[in-house]
């Protein structure tokens, strides 16, 4: 499909045929088609631009991965579709290992999601072989990796579903979520939740980790500053203003 460069949407318009692409090639579920479409809607009130709350929530994300003993990254088919390389970069930056795992799991799916994400990042990723599992799950999505998620300290889980995120949590990991939705489980459950575009949110944690690397004070005080409950609340606010400015630029047509 051909899109003009100067269409109003046309970031968003590439990225869902680069989704409908990555559905052919079998690295996302059809079901990941309708949780890709969710979001959208979400980042349309926003403006479809990386809001000041999200800042602030992307460089406390950065922060707490640099302090963590054991990072990890987990990975499902829309994550690898959407921002693979990007992931890796956030890896390497602060040391994080990244786990494969995937709701719509079959072993052909998860080889290729695995061989689709090493390339894409340039390093080798844990999840083919899953010898653990993570308590109060009550599906496939239980399984991990005993050097990879069951060892984390820090999860970052973008894109990730509610019942593993709620999982973590009681398994007393800090969880960083990344997800348009403000009111998912999966946001609620975190202890930072990032509410913005995976696309503009990972380079954004890449580039404040590369600065709060070299200053560990200020990496400090950003978590002791960084007050999650209150963040969601502005971003409610402000998705409440995104609504109330599509009814007023209605009514003036």
């Amino acid at each position: 499909m051909k899109i003009s460069k100067d269409h109003p949407r046309y970031r968003s318009l590439i990225t869902r045929e680069r989704m409908a692409a990555m559905v052919e090639e079998g690295i996302v579920s059809t079901t990941g088609l309708i949780a890709h479409g969710r979001g959208e809607a979400f980042d349309y009130l926003l403006g479809e631009v990386t809001v000041p709350e999200a800042d602030l929530a992307e460089k406390a994300a950065a922060a707490l991965l640099l302090q963590a003993r054991h990072p990890v990254i987990t990975i499902n088919g829309n994550a690898a579709a959407l921002a693979a390389k990007e992931l890796g970069d956030l890896a390497r930056t602060t040391g994080a290992l990244v786990e494969v795992n995937l709701f719509h799991r079959t072993e052909e799916r998860l080889g290729k999601v695995c061989d689709f994400v090493e390339r894409e990042m340039g390093m080798k990723v844990l999840g083919r072989e899953q010898d653990s599992v993570l308590e109060g799950i009550a599906s496939d999505r239980a399984r991990c990796t005993g050097k990879g998620l069951l060892a984390a300290d820090v999860v970052l889980i973008p894109l990730e579903d509610g019942d593993r995120a709620e999982a973590m949590a009681k398994a007393g990991k800090k969880v960083i979520s990344i997800d348009l939705n403000p009111l998912s489980r999966t946001t609620l459950a975190a202890d930072i939740a990032v509410v913005d575009e995976i696309t503009r949110a990972v380079p954004n944690i890449v580039k404040w980790a590369n600065e709060l690397r070299k200053a560990p004070q200020e990496t400090k005080e950003v978590l002791s500053a960084f007050r999650n409950d209150e963040n969601l609340a502005a971003v409610m606010r402000r998705l409440c203003q995104g609504l109330e400015k599509g009814n007023a630029d209605r009514s003036e047509r």
